[in-house]
């Protein structure tokens, strides 16, 4: 067999060789062997008439206008998009800027695909670090946030996020109305929102990619309380809190409110999103409690996740689908910025993953998977504030959040703060860490905006959080009987197991 397989390697590589060969005597051979550029000359070109764009020299970054000064490449080679009244045929112009818009608004729709699939990175992170027995509960509770975030997002969040020139009080609190823009009614057209560089998109594809970062701030809640929090309470805590609290918060910056007029940075979310929904979060463990077993005569026993391999599967998705939350935040394909973004992202990352796991090892004894994933989604979210920054600031974020991260962990722990996947530390602490550190960014305007910012988030996102956890508590109470939390949710909840046949208990 073995004389077999090195005879027929052999004659593949000969295959190979002398089909290289002939390709390069061949007349399909074009390729300039000096410069590896195709040989213009053997073609029939047609000259391309003179439409009046600048050239390529002509665009070229220059010290004096900034291009270079954070080091930070590719954000004015978009520059010949305002550039385009220099065109004297309107019509050519027109063309060109309706194309930009084209594919501007196709890249937001991509993203907002890839920040969809982050919710499946979620419910498979949550399953896997949590029991078995609670499994149904936990897909139950992930498949219905999504959809209650994408509908009351629809019904009035995304008008009291953005709600134009509507503020009932200026800068803090506005609403546009109920309800979302039909077809006919909406303006999809490159006019509804042009940026300085002219990027573009249209009302529905701004819709769609707020209406999943929506969801996504939930979706950190329901982490946070897992194994203990009963599903109906759950589910209208989560409904009101992307209905309300979320959207109004969010147009203090990106709905052009107070914060955004003065200076504050958050690229894509650190603080608006994932601190706001572990702020949320944390209050719902304060008012729910530990799980029953996990605190016991001043021990702490760890409740031991059910499926590892789940939890990795779910923190790959998360990363994959970061890349459209960032890169989508770019609001257009400019393709140098959003190259650079998602390269500090994967960078951040990483860097958060090694430094927690490392940790581990180092402090622990043991290198310990659940800390170096919760590295990895560290340092997503540090950089997600900033992921436009220099590279160093970005080495300094992903390493920082993937020690402190681990750290975070342990003091919560002994604070008796029961967050089943980590999700305050990771969402809520490293969230604080990368707003902070986007102060220093090329496009922050210093730490000052920036701690006022994350208090102002912390009273109002916590503040409420803790309230409306308190009135549902009232009302419909909020977590179940010590007895099913024993038996598992999946029985209690939902009548139902997700490993049928198998004990999970």
């Amino acid at each position: 067999m073995r004389t077999l397989l090195l005879k027929l390697t052999c004659i593949a590589a000969l295959a190979v060789s002398l089909g290289a060969n002939a390709w390069a005597s061949s007349d399909h051979a074009m390729l300039d062997r000096d410069t590896a550029a195709p040989l213009l000359a053997a073609f029939d070109l047609t000259p391309t008439p003179d439409i009046g764009l600048p050239s390529r020299d002509e665009l070229a970054p220059t010290a004096e206008a900034g291009a270079e000064d954070d080091g930070i490449p590719g954000y004015d080679e978009y520059e010949v998009l305002p550039r385009l009244g220099e065109i004297q045929d309107t019509a050519v112009a027109d063309s060109i800027l309706d194309a930009v818009f084209i594919t501007d608004n196709l890249w937001i729709v991509i993203a907002a695909f890839l920040v969809f699939i982050m919710h499946l990175g979620f419910t498979c992170l949550e399953a896997g670090l949590t029991q078995a027995k609670n499994t149904v509960n936990i897909l139950f509770k992930n498949v219905f946030i999504i959809c209650i975030g994408i509908l009351t997002y629809a019904i009035c969040g995304f008008n009291l996020m953005y709600p134009g020139d509507d503020w009932l009080i200026p800068g803090w609190l506005g609403f546009a109305g109920p309800g979302i823009d039909s077809y006919a009614d909406a303006d999809n057209t490159r006019f509804y929102s042009i940026g300085d560089t002219a990027e573009s998109f249209s009302y529905h594809a701004d819709f769609i990619f707020q209406a999943m970062f929506a969801a996504t701030a939930a979706t950190i809640i329901s982490g946070c309380v897992a194994e203990r929090i009963k599903l109906l309470p759950f589910l209208v805590f989560a409904a009101l809190f992307v209905a309300f609290i979320y959207p109004i918060v969010g147009s203090w910056h990106w709905g052009g409110g107070y914060l955004y007029e003065n200076g504050f940075n958050d690229f894509a979310g650190s603080t608006l999103v994932h601190s706001v929904g572990g702020w949320a979060g944390l209050a719902a463990i304060l008012v729910l409690g530990a799980r029953k077993g996990k605190y016991v005569d001043g021990n702490i026993r760890p409740i031991l996740p059910s499926n590892l391999p789940l939890a990795t599967i779910g923190v790959f998705l998360l990363w994959f689908g970061w890349f459209g939350f960032n890169g989508g935040s770019e609001l257009s394909a400019n393709p140098g910025a959003i190259a650079y973004v998602v390269t500090t992202t994967a960078i951040a990352a990483a860097l958060g993953g090694l430094a927690a796991g490392i940790t581990s090892w180092v402090v622990g004894g043991k290198p310990d998977l659940t800390m170096a994933l919760n590295g990895i989604l560290a340092g997503l979210v540090g950089i997600t504030a900033a992921p436009d920054t220099t590279l160093t600031l970005t080495i300094i974020v992903g390493i920082l959040c993937g020690v402190v991260v681990y750290f975070s962990v342990l003091f919560l722990d002994n604070l008796r703060i029961d967050d089943p996947v980590g999700a305050v530390s990771v969402h809520l602490v490293c969230g604080i860490i990368g707003t902070i550190f986007a102060g220093f960014a090329p496009s922050g305007s210093g730490i000052g905006i920036q701690i006022i910012a994350i208090i102002a988030y912390g009273i109002v996102a916590f503040g409420g959080a803790f309230v409306l956890a308190l009135i549902i508590k009232a009302i419909f109470g909020f977590r179940v009987t010590d007895e099913e939390e024993t038996e598992g949710l999946d029985a209690s909840e939902h009548g139902m197991s997700a490993y049928h046949g198998i004990s999970t208990h």
